[in-house]
């Protein structure tokens, strides 16, 4: 609470450059939250956080998503005057790295909301809970616990406060590495700024109502397609990739299956649809990445063939790397699952008796990960699916639905459409749960409400 304060005070420097008036709207809040958060550490004051197991991470980082979404809610509530509700699904959409924005008009908006919409999304996709960790908390069992709470695994170093602290570095010199080139690319610095925080956390909120297609430049489009592979690519990887030459992309799996997804889906939509190659390329980076980056408009995509449409459904329910800033299902769950289908295959091809191992990377891929995939996959479908059922349920155009669904379920940003625009409030409540249950990988959520469940049944 106290680091989430913290952070919001942040968009008062540009609220002050730009003389807008609206720090005490950002200063309210986050001193709530501040104060509030305060309190607590001392009404809690030695309670001992060794005993804290995996389950009660899951339920601190729940909630701080969800304390991150009011708070940041509130602020855009008191600013822009749109409906608390409204306000919220904003505040988590770009928390969570989703994209989808209530705003039909972002160009009207202060510049110190559209640095904040930038800067939610640059936070989110690291992590609250890794980014305030990497300050406020040192270095322990708890830490590790909190930090797998936010659905990473993978270590750069042994101890969880290095590994944050690598990972925040690398990350930040992408972050000045895109905005350099956003700037020398001929796009205003303030523009840079936002749109690297969006595109290098693969959320895809721009401050143009055009999005990335605003610019019409090549060379900008071609920078955001790099952006949006770096942030899909693991950090271990980035971090190995000094130390071995470049061989670690080369060997990494994920990226490998990654760069032959997109160059499959480019060339098939190219051989079947009249779209023009940089928006082709571009689409379909964004839609594997679940940045939801886009040069076309949302009813422009949506009168694009449906055989391209699926192609794109496709890619956002697979998703990029482990280890990385995407959404979705991720790479590593669909090889697990697709090796775990193979044995299974080769099980009933060899003689009685045979065990069949399968491996990933030279290491033996245990029976659990590929069950843990397979569950996951199945939930998470399950999820996309009742949420298409709702949609139809209000009138919503049938593909549009399914189309939304998943690009809310795995925080990527894209539609065809407007179907964002002409949401209903139970389906902007069962939005927020989507694009929070997608970016914790579902189970941290569902963790909690079983938690509440049991206090309330007591």
């Amino acid at each position: 609470m106290v680091g989430i304060g913290v952070l919001c005070l942040v968009p008062i420097i540009i609220d002050l450059i730009y003389l807008e008036f609206n720090a005490p709207y950002y200063l309210i809040p986050s001193l709530m939250s501040i104060i509030l958060g305060l309190i607590c550490i001392m009404l809690l004051e030695g309670r001992n956080i060794k005993k804290m197991r995996l389950k009660h991470a899951m339920i601190v980082s729940t909630l701080s998503w969800l304390w991150a979404g009011l708070v940041c809610g509130l602020i855009l509530y008191f600013i822009t005057g749109i409906s608390f509700i409204d306000a919220l699904f904003e505040s988590v959409s770009a928390l969570t790295g989703s994209g989808i924005t209530i705003y039909p008009d972002v160009e009207s908006l202060p510049h110190s909301v559209l640095f904040f919409r930038g800067f939610q999304q640059w936070i989110g996709g690291l992590g609250i809970i890794v980014m305030i960790i990497s300050v406020l908390t040192k270095s322990s069992a708890a830490s590790s616990k909190l930090y797998r709470s936010e659905a990473r695994e993978d270590r750069i170093k042994p101890s969880t406060k290095a590994t944050i602290k690598q990972t925040l570095k690398i990350y930040s010199i992408f972050t000045v590495f895109g905005i350099v080139l956003y700037c020398l690319a001929g796009m205003p610095l303030f523009d840079s700024i936002c749109n690297t925080f969006s595109i290098i956390s693969t959320g895809g909120m721009s401050v143009k109502n055009a999005n990335m297609g605003y610019y019409q430049s090549d060379i900008i489009y071609f920078i955001t397609i790099i952006l949006m592979i770096l942030g899909a690519t693991s950090f271990l990887v980035h971090y190995n990739l000094i130390k071995t030459r470049g061989r670690s992309l080369i060997r990494d799996m994920q990226f490998k299956v990654m760069i032959c997804l997109i160059a499959a889906a480019s060339l098939l939509i190219y051989f079947t649809s009249y779209i023009v190659p940089m928006d082709n390329l571009f689409v379909v980076v964004s839609a594997i990445t679940t940045t939801g980056a886009s040069i076309q408009s949302s009813t422009v995509m949506g009168g694009w063939p449906p055989f391209t449409i699926f192609i794109l459904i496709v890619l956002m329910l697979m998703g990029g790397s482990n280890g990385s800033t995407v959404g979705a299902i991720k790479l590593m769950r669909i090889i697990a699952f697709f090796k775990g289908i193979y044995r299974n295959l080769r099980e009933i091809w060899s003689p009685a008796g045979s065990v069949v191992h399968v491996h990933h990377e030279g290491k033996k891929l245990s029976d659990d990960v590929v069950e843990q995939s397979g569950n996951y996959i199945t939930i998470y479908l399950l999820f996309i699916l009742i949420t298409w059922s709702l949609l139809c349920l209000y009138g919503h155009d049938t593909f549009d639905s399914l189309f939304f669904a998943v690009s809310m379920q795995g925080n990527v940003g894209l539609e065809i459409g407007q179907i964002s625009q002409a949401l209903e409030w139970p389906l902007k409540v069962v939005g927020i749960f989507n694009m929070l249950t997608g970016r914790l990988e579902i189970y941290p959520v569902l963790i909690t409400l079983r938690a509440f469940f049991e206090i309330f049944k007591r």
